[in-house]
């Protein structure tokens, strides 16, 4: 019963906000309907924990450890998302108060998409959900009707769709493997155990239109050319979670799959994890070094992010706890880098990094949480991904792959200088704009999404040390 409820929730959220005639309405529903997700996600991973539950309709709906904690992410983004956009889209959409219900209203349908990913047993309709999630999300990336966010929005649609209709063959190849070896159920568990009976060279194949596909929708180098656009033309809220969970949701169907492509003798997808994974970490660094505008900065950190995703992957068992704790940390860093981004649109109008200087004086609180976010993001400690990355440099000495270390070191080195230099430049100086405050509704967001930023870089509570392992263990 809890696993349904919990997209159940935002879509009865979308249908009060689309009914009621006041924006409070819309609002106070999706705010509520994100509250009673995060609480069913949480519920259903301590289910999960205690090897309770898991399964709602056999064969068609159910949670792992690893879908457990994608749901858990994705609804605490959905809250803070939710919360956030309260004080952040009266400020760009003030002037229409429908627009702002129609704003929630798919804001609501985006999250329950998101939300069935993880639910369904069956690739087939996981991948049709996976693509439900790009249909509505193109609705809030054109959401201000510019024409630099609808350029974007029909780069991302492009791109994307044209990546899922090569990931299909990818499936279908697994699927026709399944008939082969006389197996009537479409499900992942079926996948696994039967992927060693498979044809290898049609698992192979499969592994690399799957690989080119997602990865497109990931961001992965070289398909990435339309995420820095579309994650930087979407208000806040949204980028928080495209960037925080949306690519993580896609990549959670690679991850889901995995075990199929190791299972094939003499096949090494761990290779391609490695290669694949440290290309995008290294153009992304690189990239970070000449953006111009604080929005796509951490939009290309995510490229970086999904980059050291894949190649944990390579890295053995260490690895996969390693990949599903920075799928974590990133998930709620991310958000919190772009909220801070937001707050210093709301307070300067604009996301150029050269025009922005003083902040610390002229908004004290937008530049605090841009600097909290973008030492986080970085990978500084006390915050959460600090440690996950350690845990990541831990995986690569242990499986001794020397070379991908030192290369991943030197990566997420530049990486760091080149976040902290652009943003760095907009804190001091003269105040290039006057003072401002912002609403309430973003500075207590951004104090709450803060808490397991903080809390994860020192401690990690163990029934999430148990889920995050038990999640691990599913990857092998």
């Amino acid at each position: 019963m809890i696993l349904w409820a919990i997209p159940a929730a935002p879509l009865a959220a979308a249908a009060i906000g689309l009914a009621v005639k006041n924006v409070v309405g819309a609002k106070v529903s999706t705010l509520l309907a994100a509250l009673a997700a995060f609480a069913l996600s949480l519920a259903a991973a301590s289910d999960v924990t205690r090897h309770v539950g898991g399964v709602l309709l056999p064969g068609w709906i159910g949670v792992n450890a690893l879908a457990a904690v994608m749901l858990v992410l994705q609804s605490f983004v959905g809250l803070t998302a939710a919360a956030y956009s309260w004080g952040y889209i009266p400020h760009i959409a003030a002037e229409s108060p429908a627009r702002q219900r129609q704003y929630f209203a798919n804001l609501n349908l985006f999250q329950a998409s998101l939300f069935v990913v993880p639910l369904l047993l069956q690739p087939v309709l996981t991948w049709v959900a996976i693509e439900l999630t790009t249909v509505l999300s193109i609705f809030l990336v054109s959401f201000s009707n510019s024409r630099e966010a609808l350029e974007a929005a029909w780069k991302y649609a492009v791109i994307t769709i044209m990546g899922a209709t090569v990931a299909a063959f990818g499936i279908f190849l697994l699927l026709w493997g399944l008939t082969r070896s006389h197996v009537a159920t479409q499900t992942w568990s079926a996948l696994i155990r039967t992927a060693p009976h498979m044809p290898a060279g049609a698992v192979e194949l499969a592994f690399v239109l799957i690989l080119v596909g997602f990865g497109a929708k990931v961001g992965l180098v070289p398909m990435h050319t339309w995420l820095p656009d579309a994650h930087s033309q979407a208000p806040t809220p949204v980028c928080a979670l495209l960037s925080g969970v949306e690519v993580s949701t896609v990549l959670y169907v690679i991850l889901r799959l995995w075990p199929v492509f190791m299972a094939v003798r003499g096949f090494s997808p761990e290779s391609w994890a490695l290669v694949v994974g440290l290309v995008s970490v290294g153009t992304a660094a690189f990239l970070l070094l000449q953006v111009h505008d604080y929005k796509r900065l951490f939009a290309f950190s995510t490229v970086e992010h999904m980059g050291i995703l894949l190649l944990c992957l390579g890295l053995g068992p260490l690895g996969a706890l390693a990949c599903v704790y920075q799928l974590m940390t990133h998930g709620l860093t991310k958000s919190l880098a772009f909220y801070g981004s937001g707050s210093v649109l709301v307070a300067t109008g604009t996301r150029t990094i050269a025009d922005v200087r003083g902040l610390l004086r002229s908004a004290p609180v937008a530049a605090a949480a841009l600097l909290v976010g973008a030492l986080a993001i970085a990978g500084a400690p006390p915050f959460a991904v600090f440690l996950s990355e350690l845990t990541i440099f831990r995986a690569a000495a242990a499986a001794q792959d020397y070379v991908v270390l030192a290369l991943l070191l030197v990566f997420l080195g530049i990486a760091f200088l080149g976040i902290l230099r652009r943003t760095g430049g907009m804190l001091f100086g003269q105040p290039s704009h006057p003072p401002a405050r912002l609403p309430r509704a973003m500075t207590a967001t951004m104090a709450v999404g803060i808490i397991p930023v903080l809390v994860l870089g020192v401690y990690l509570p163990l029934p999430l040390y148990h889920l995050l392992g038990m999640a691990a263990r599913s990857l092998r």
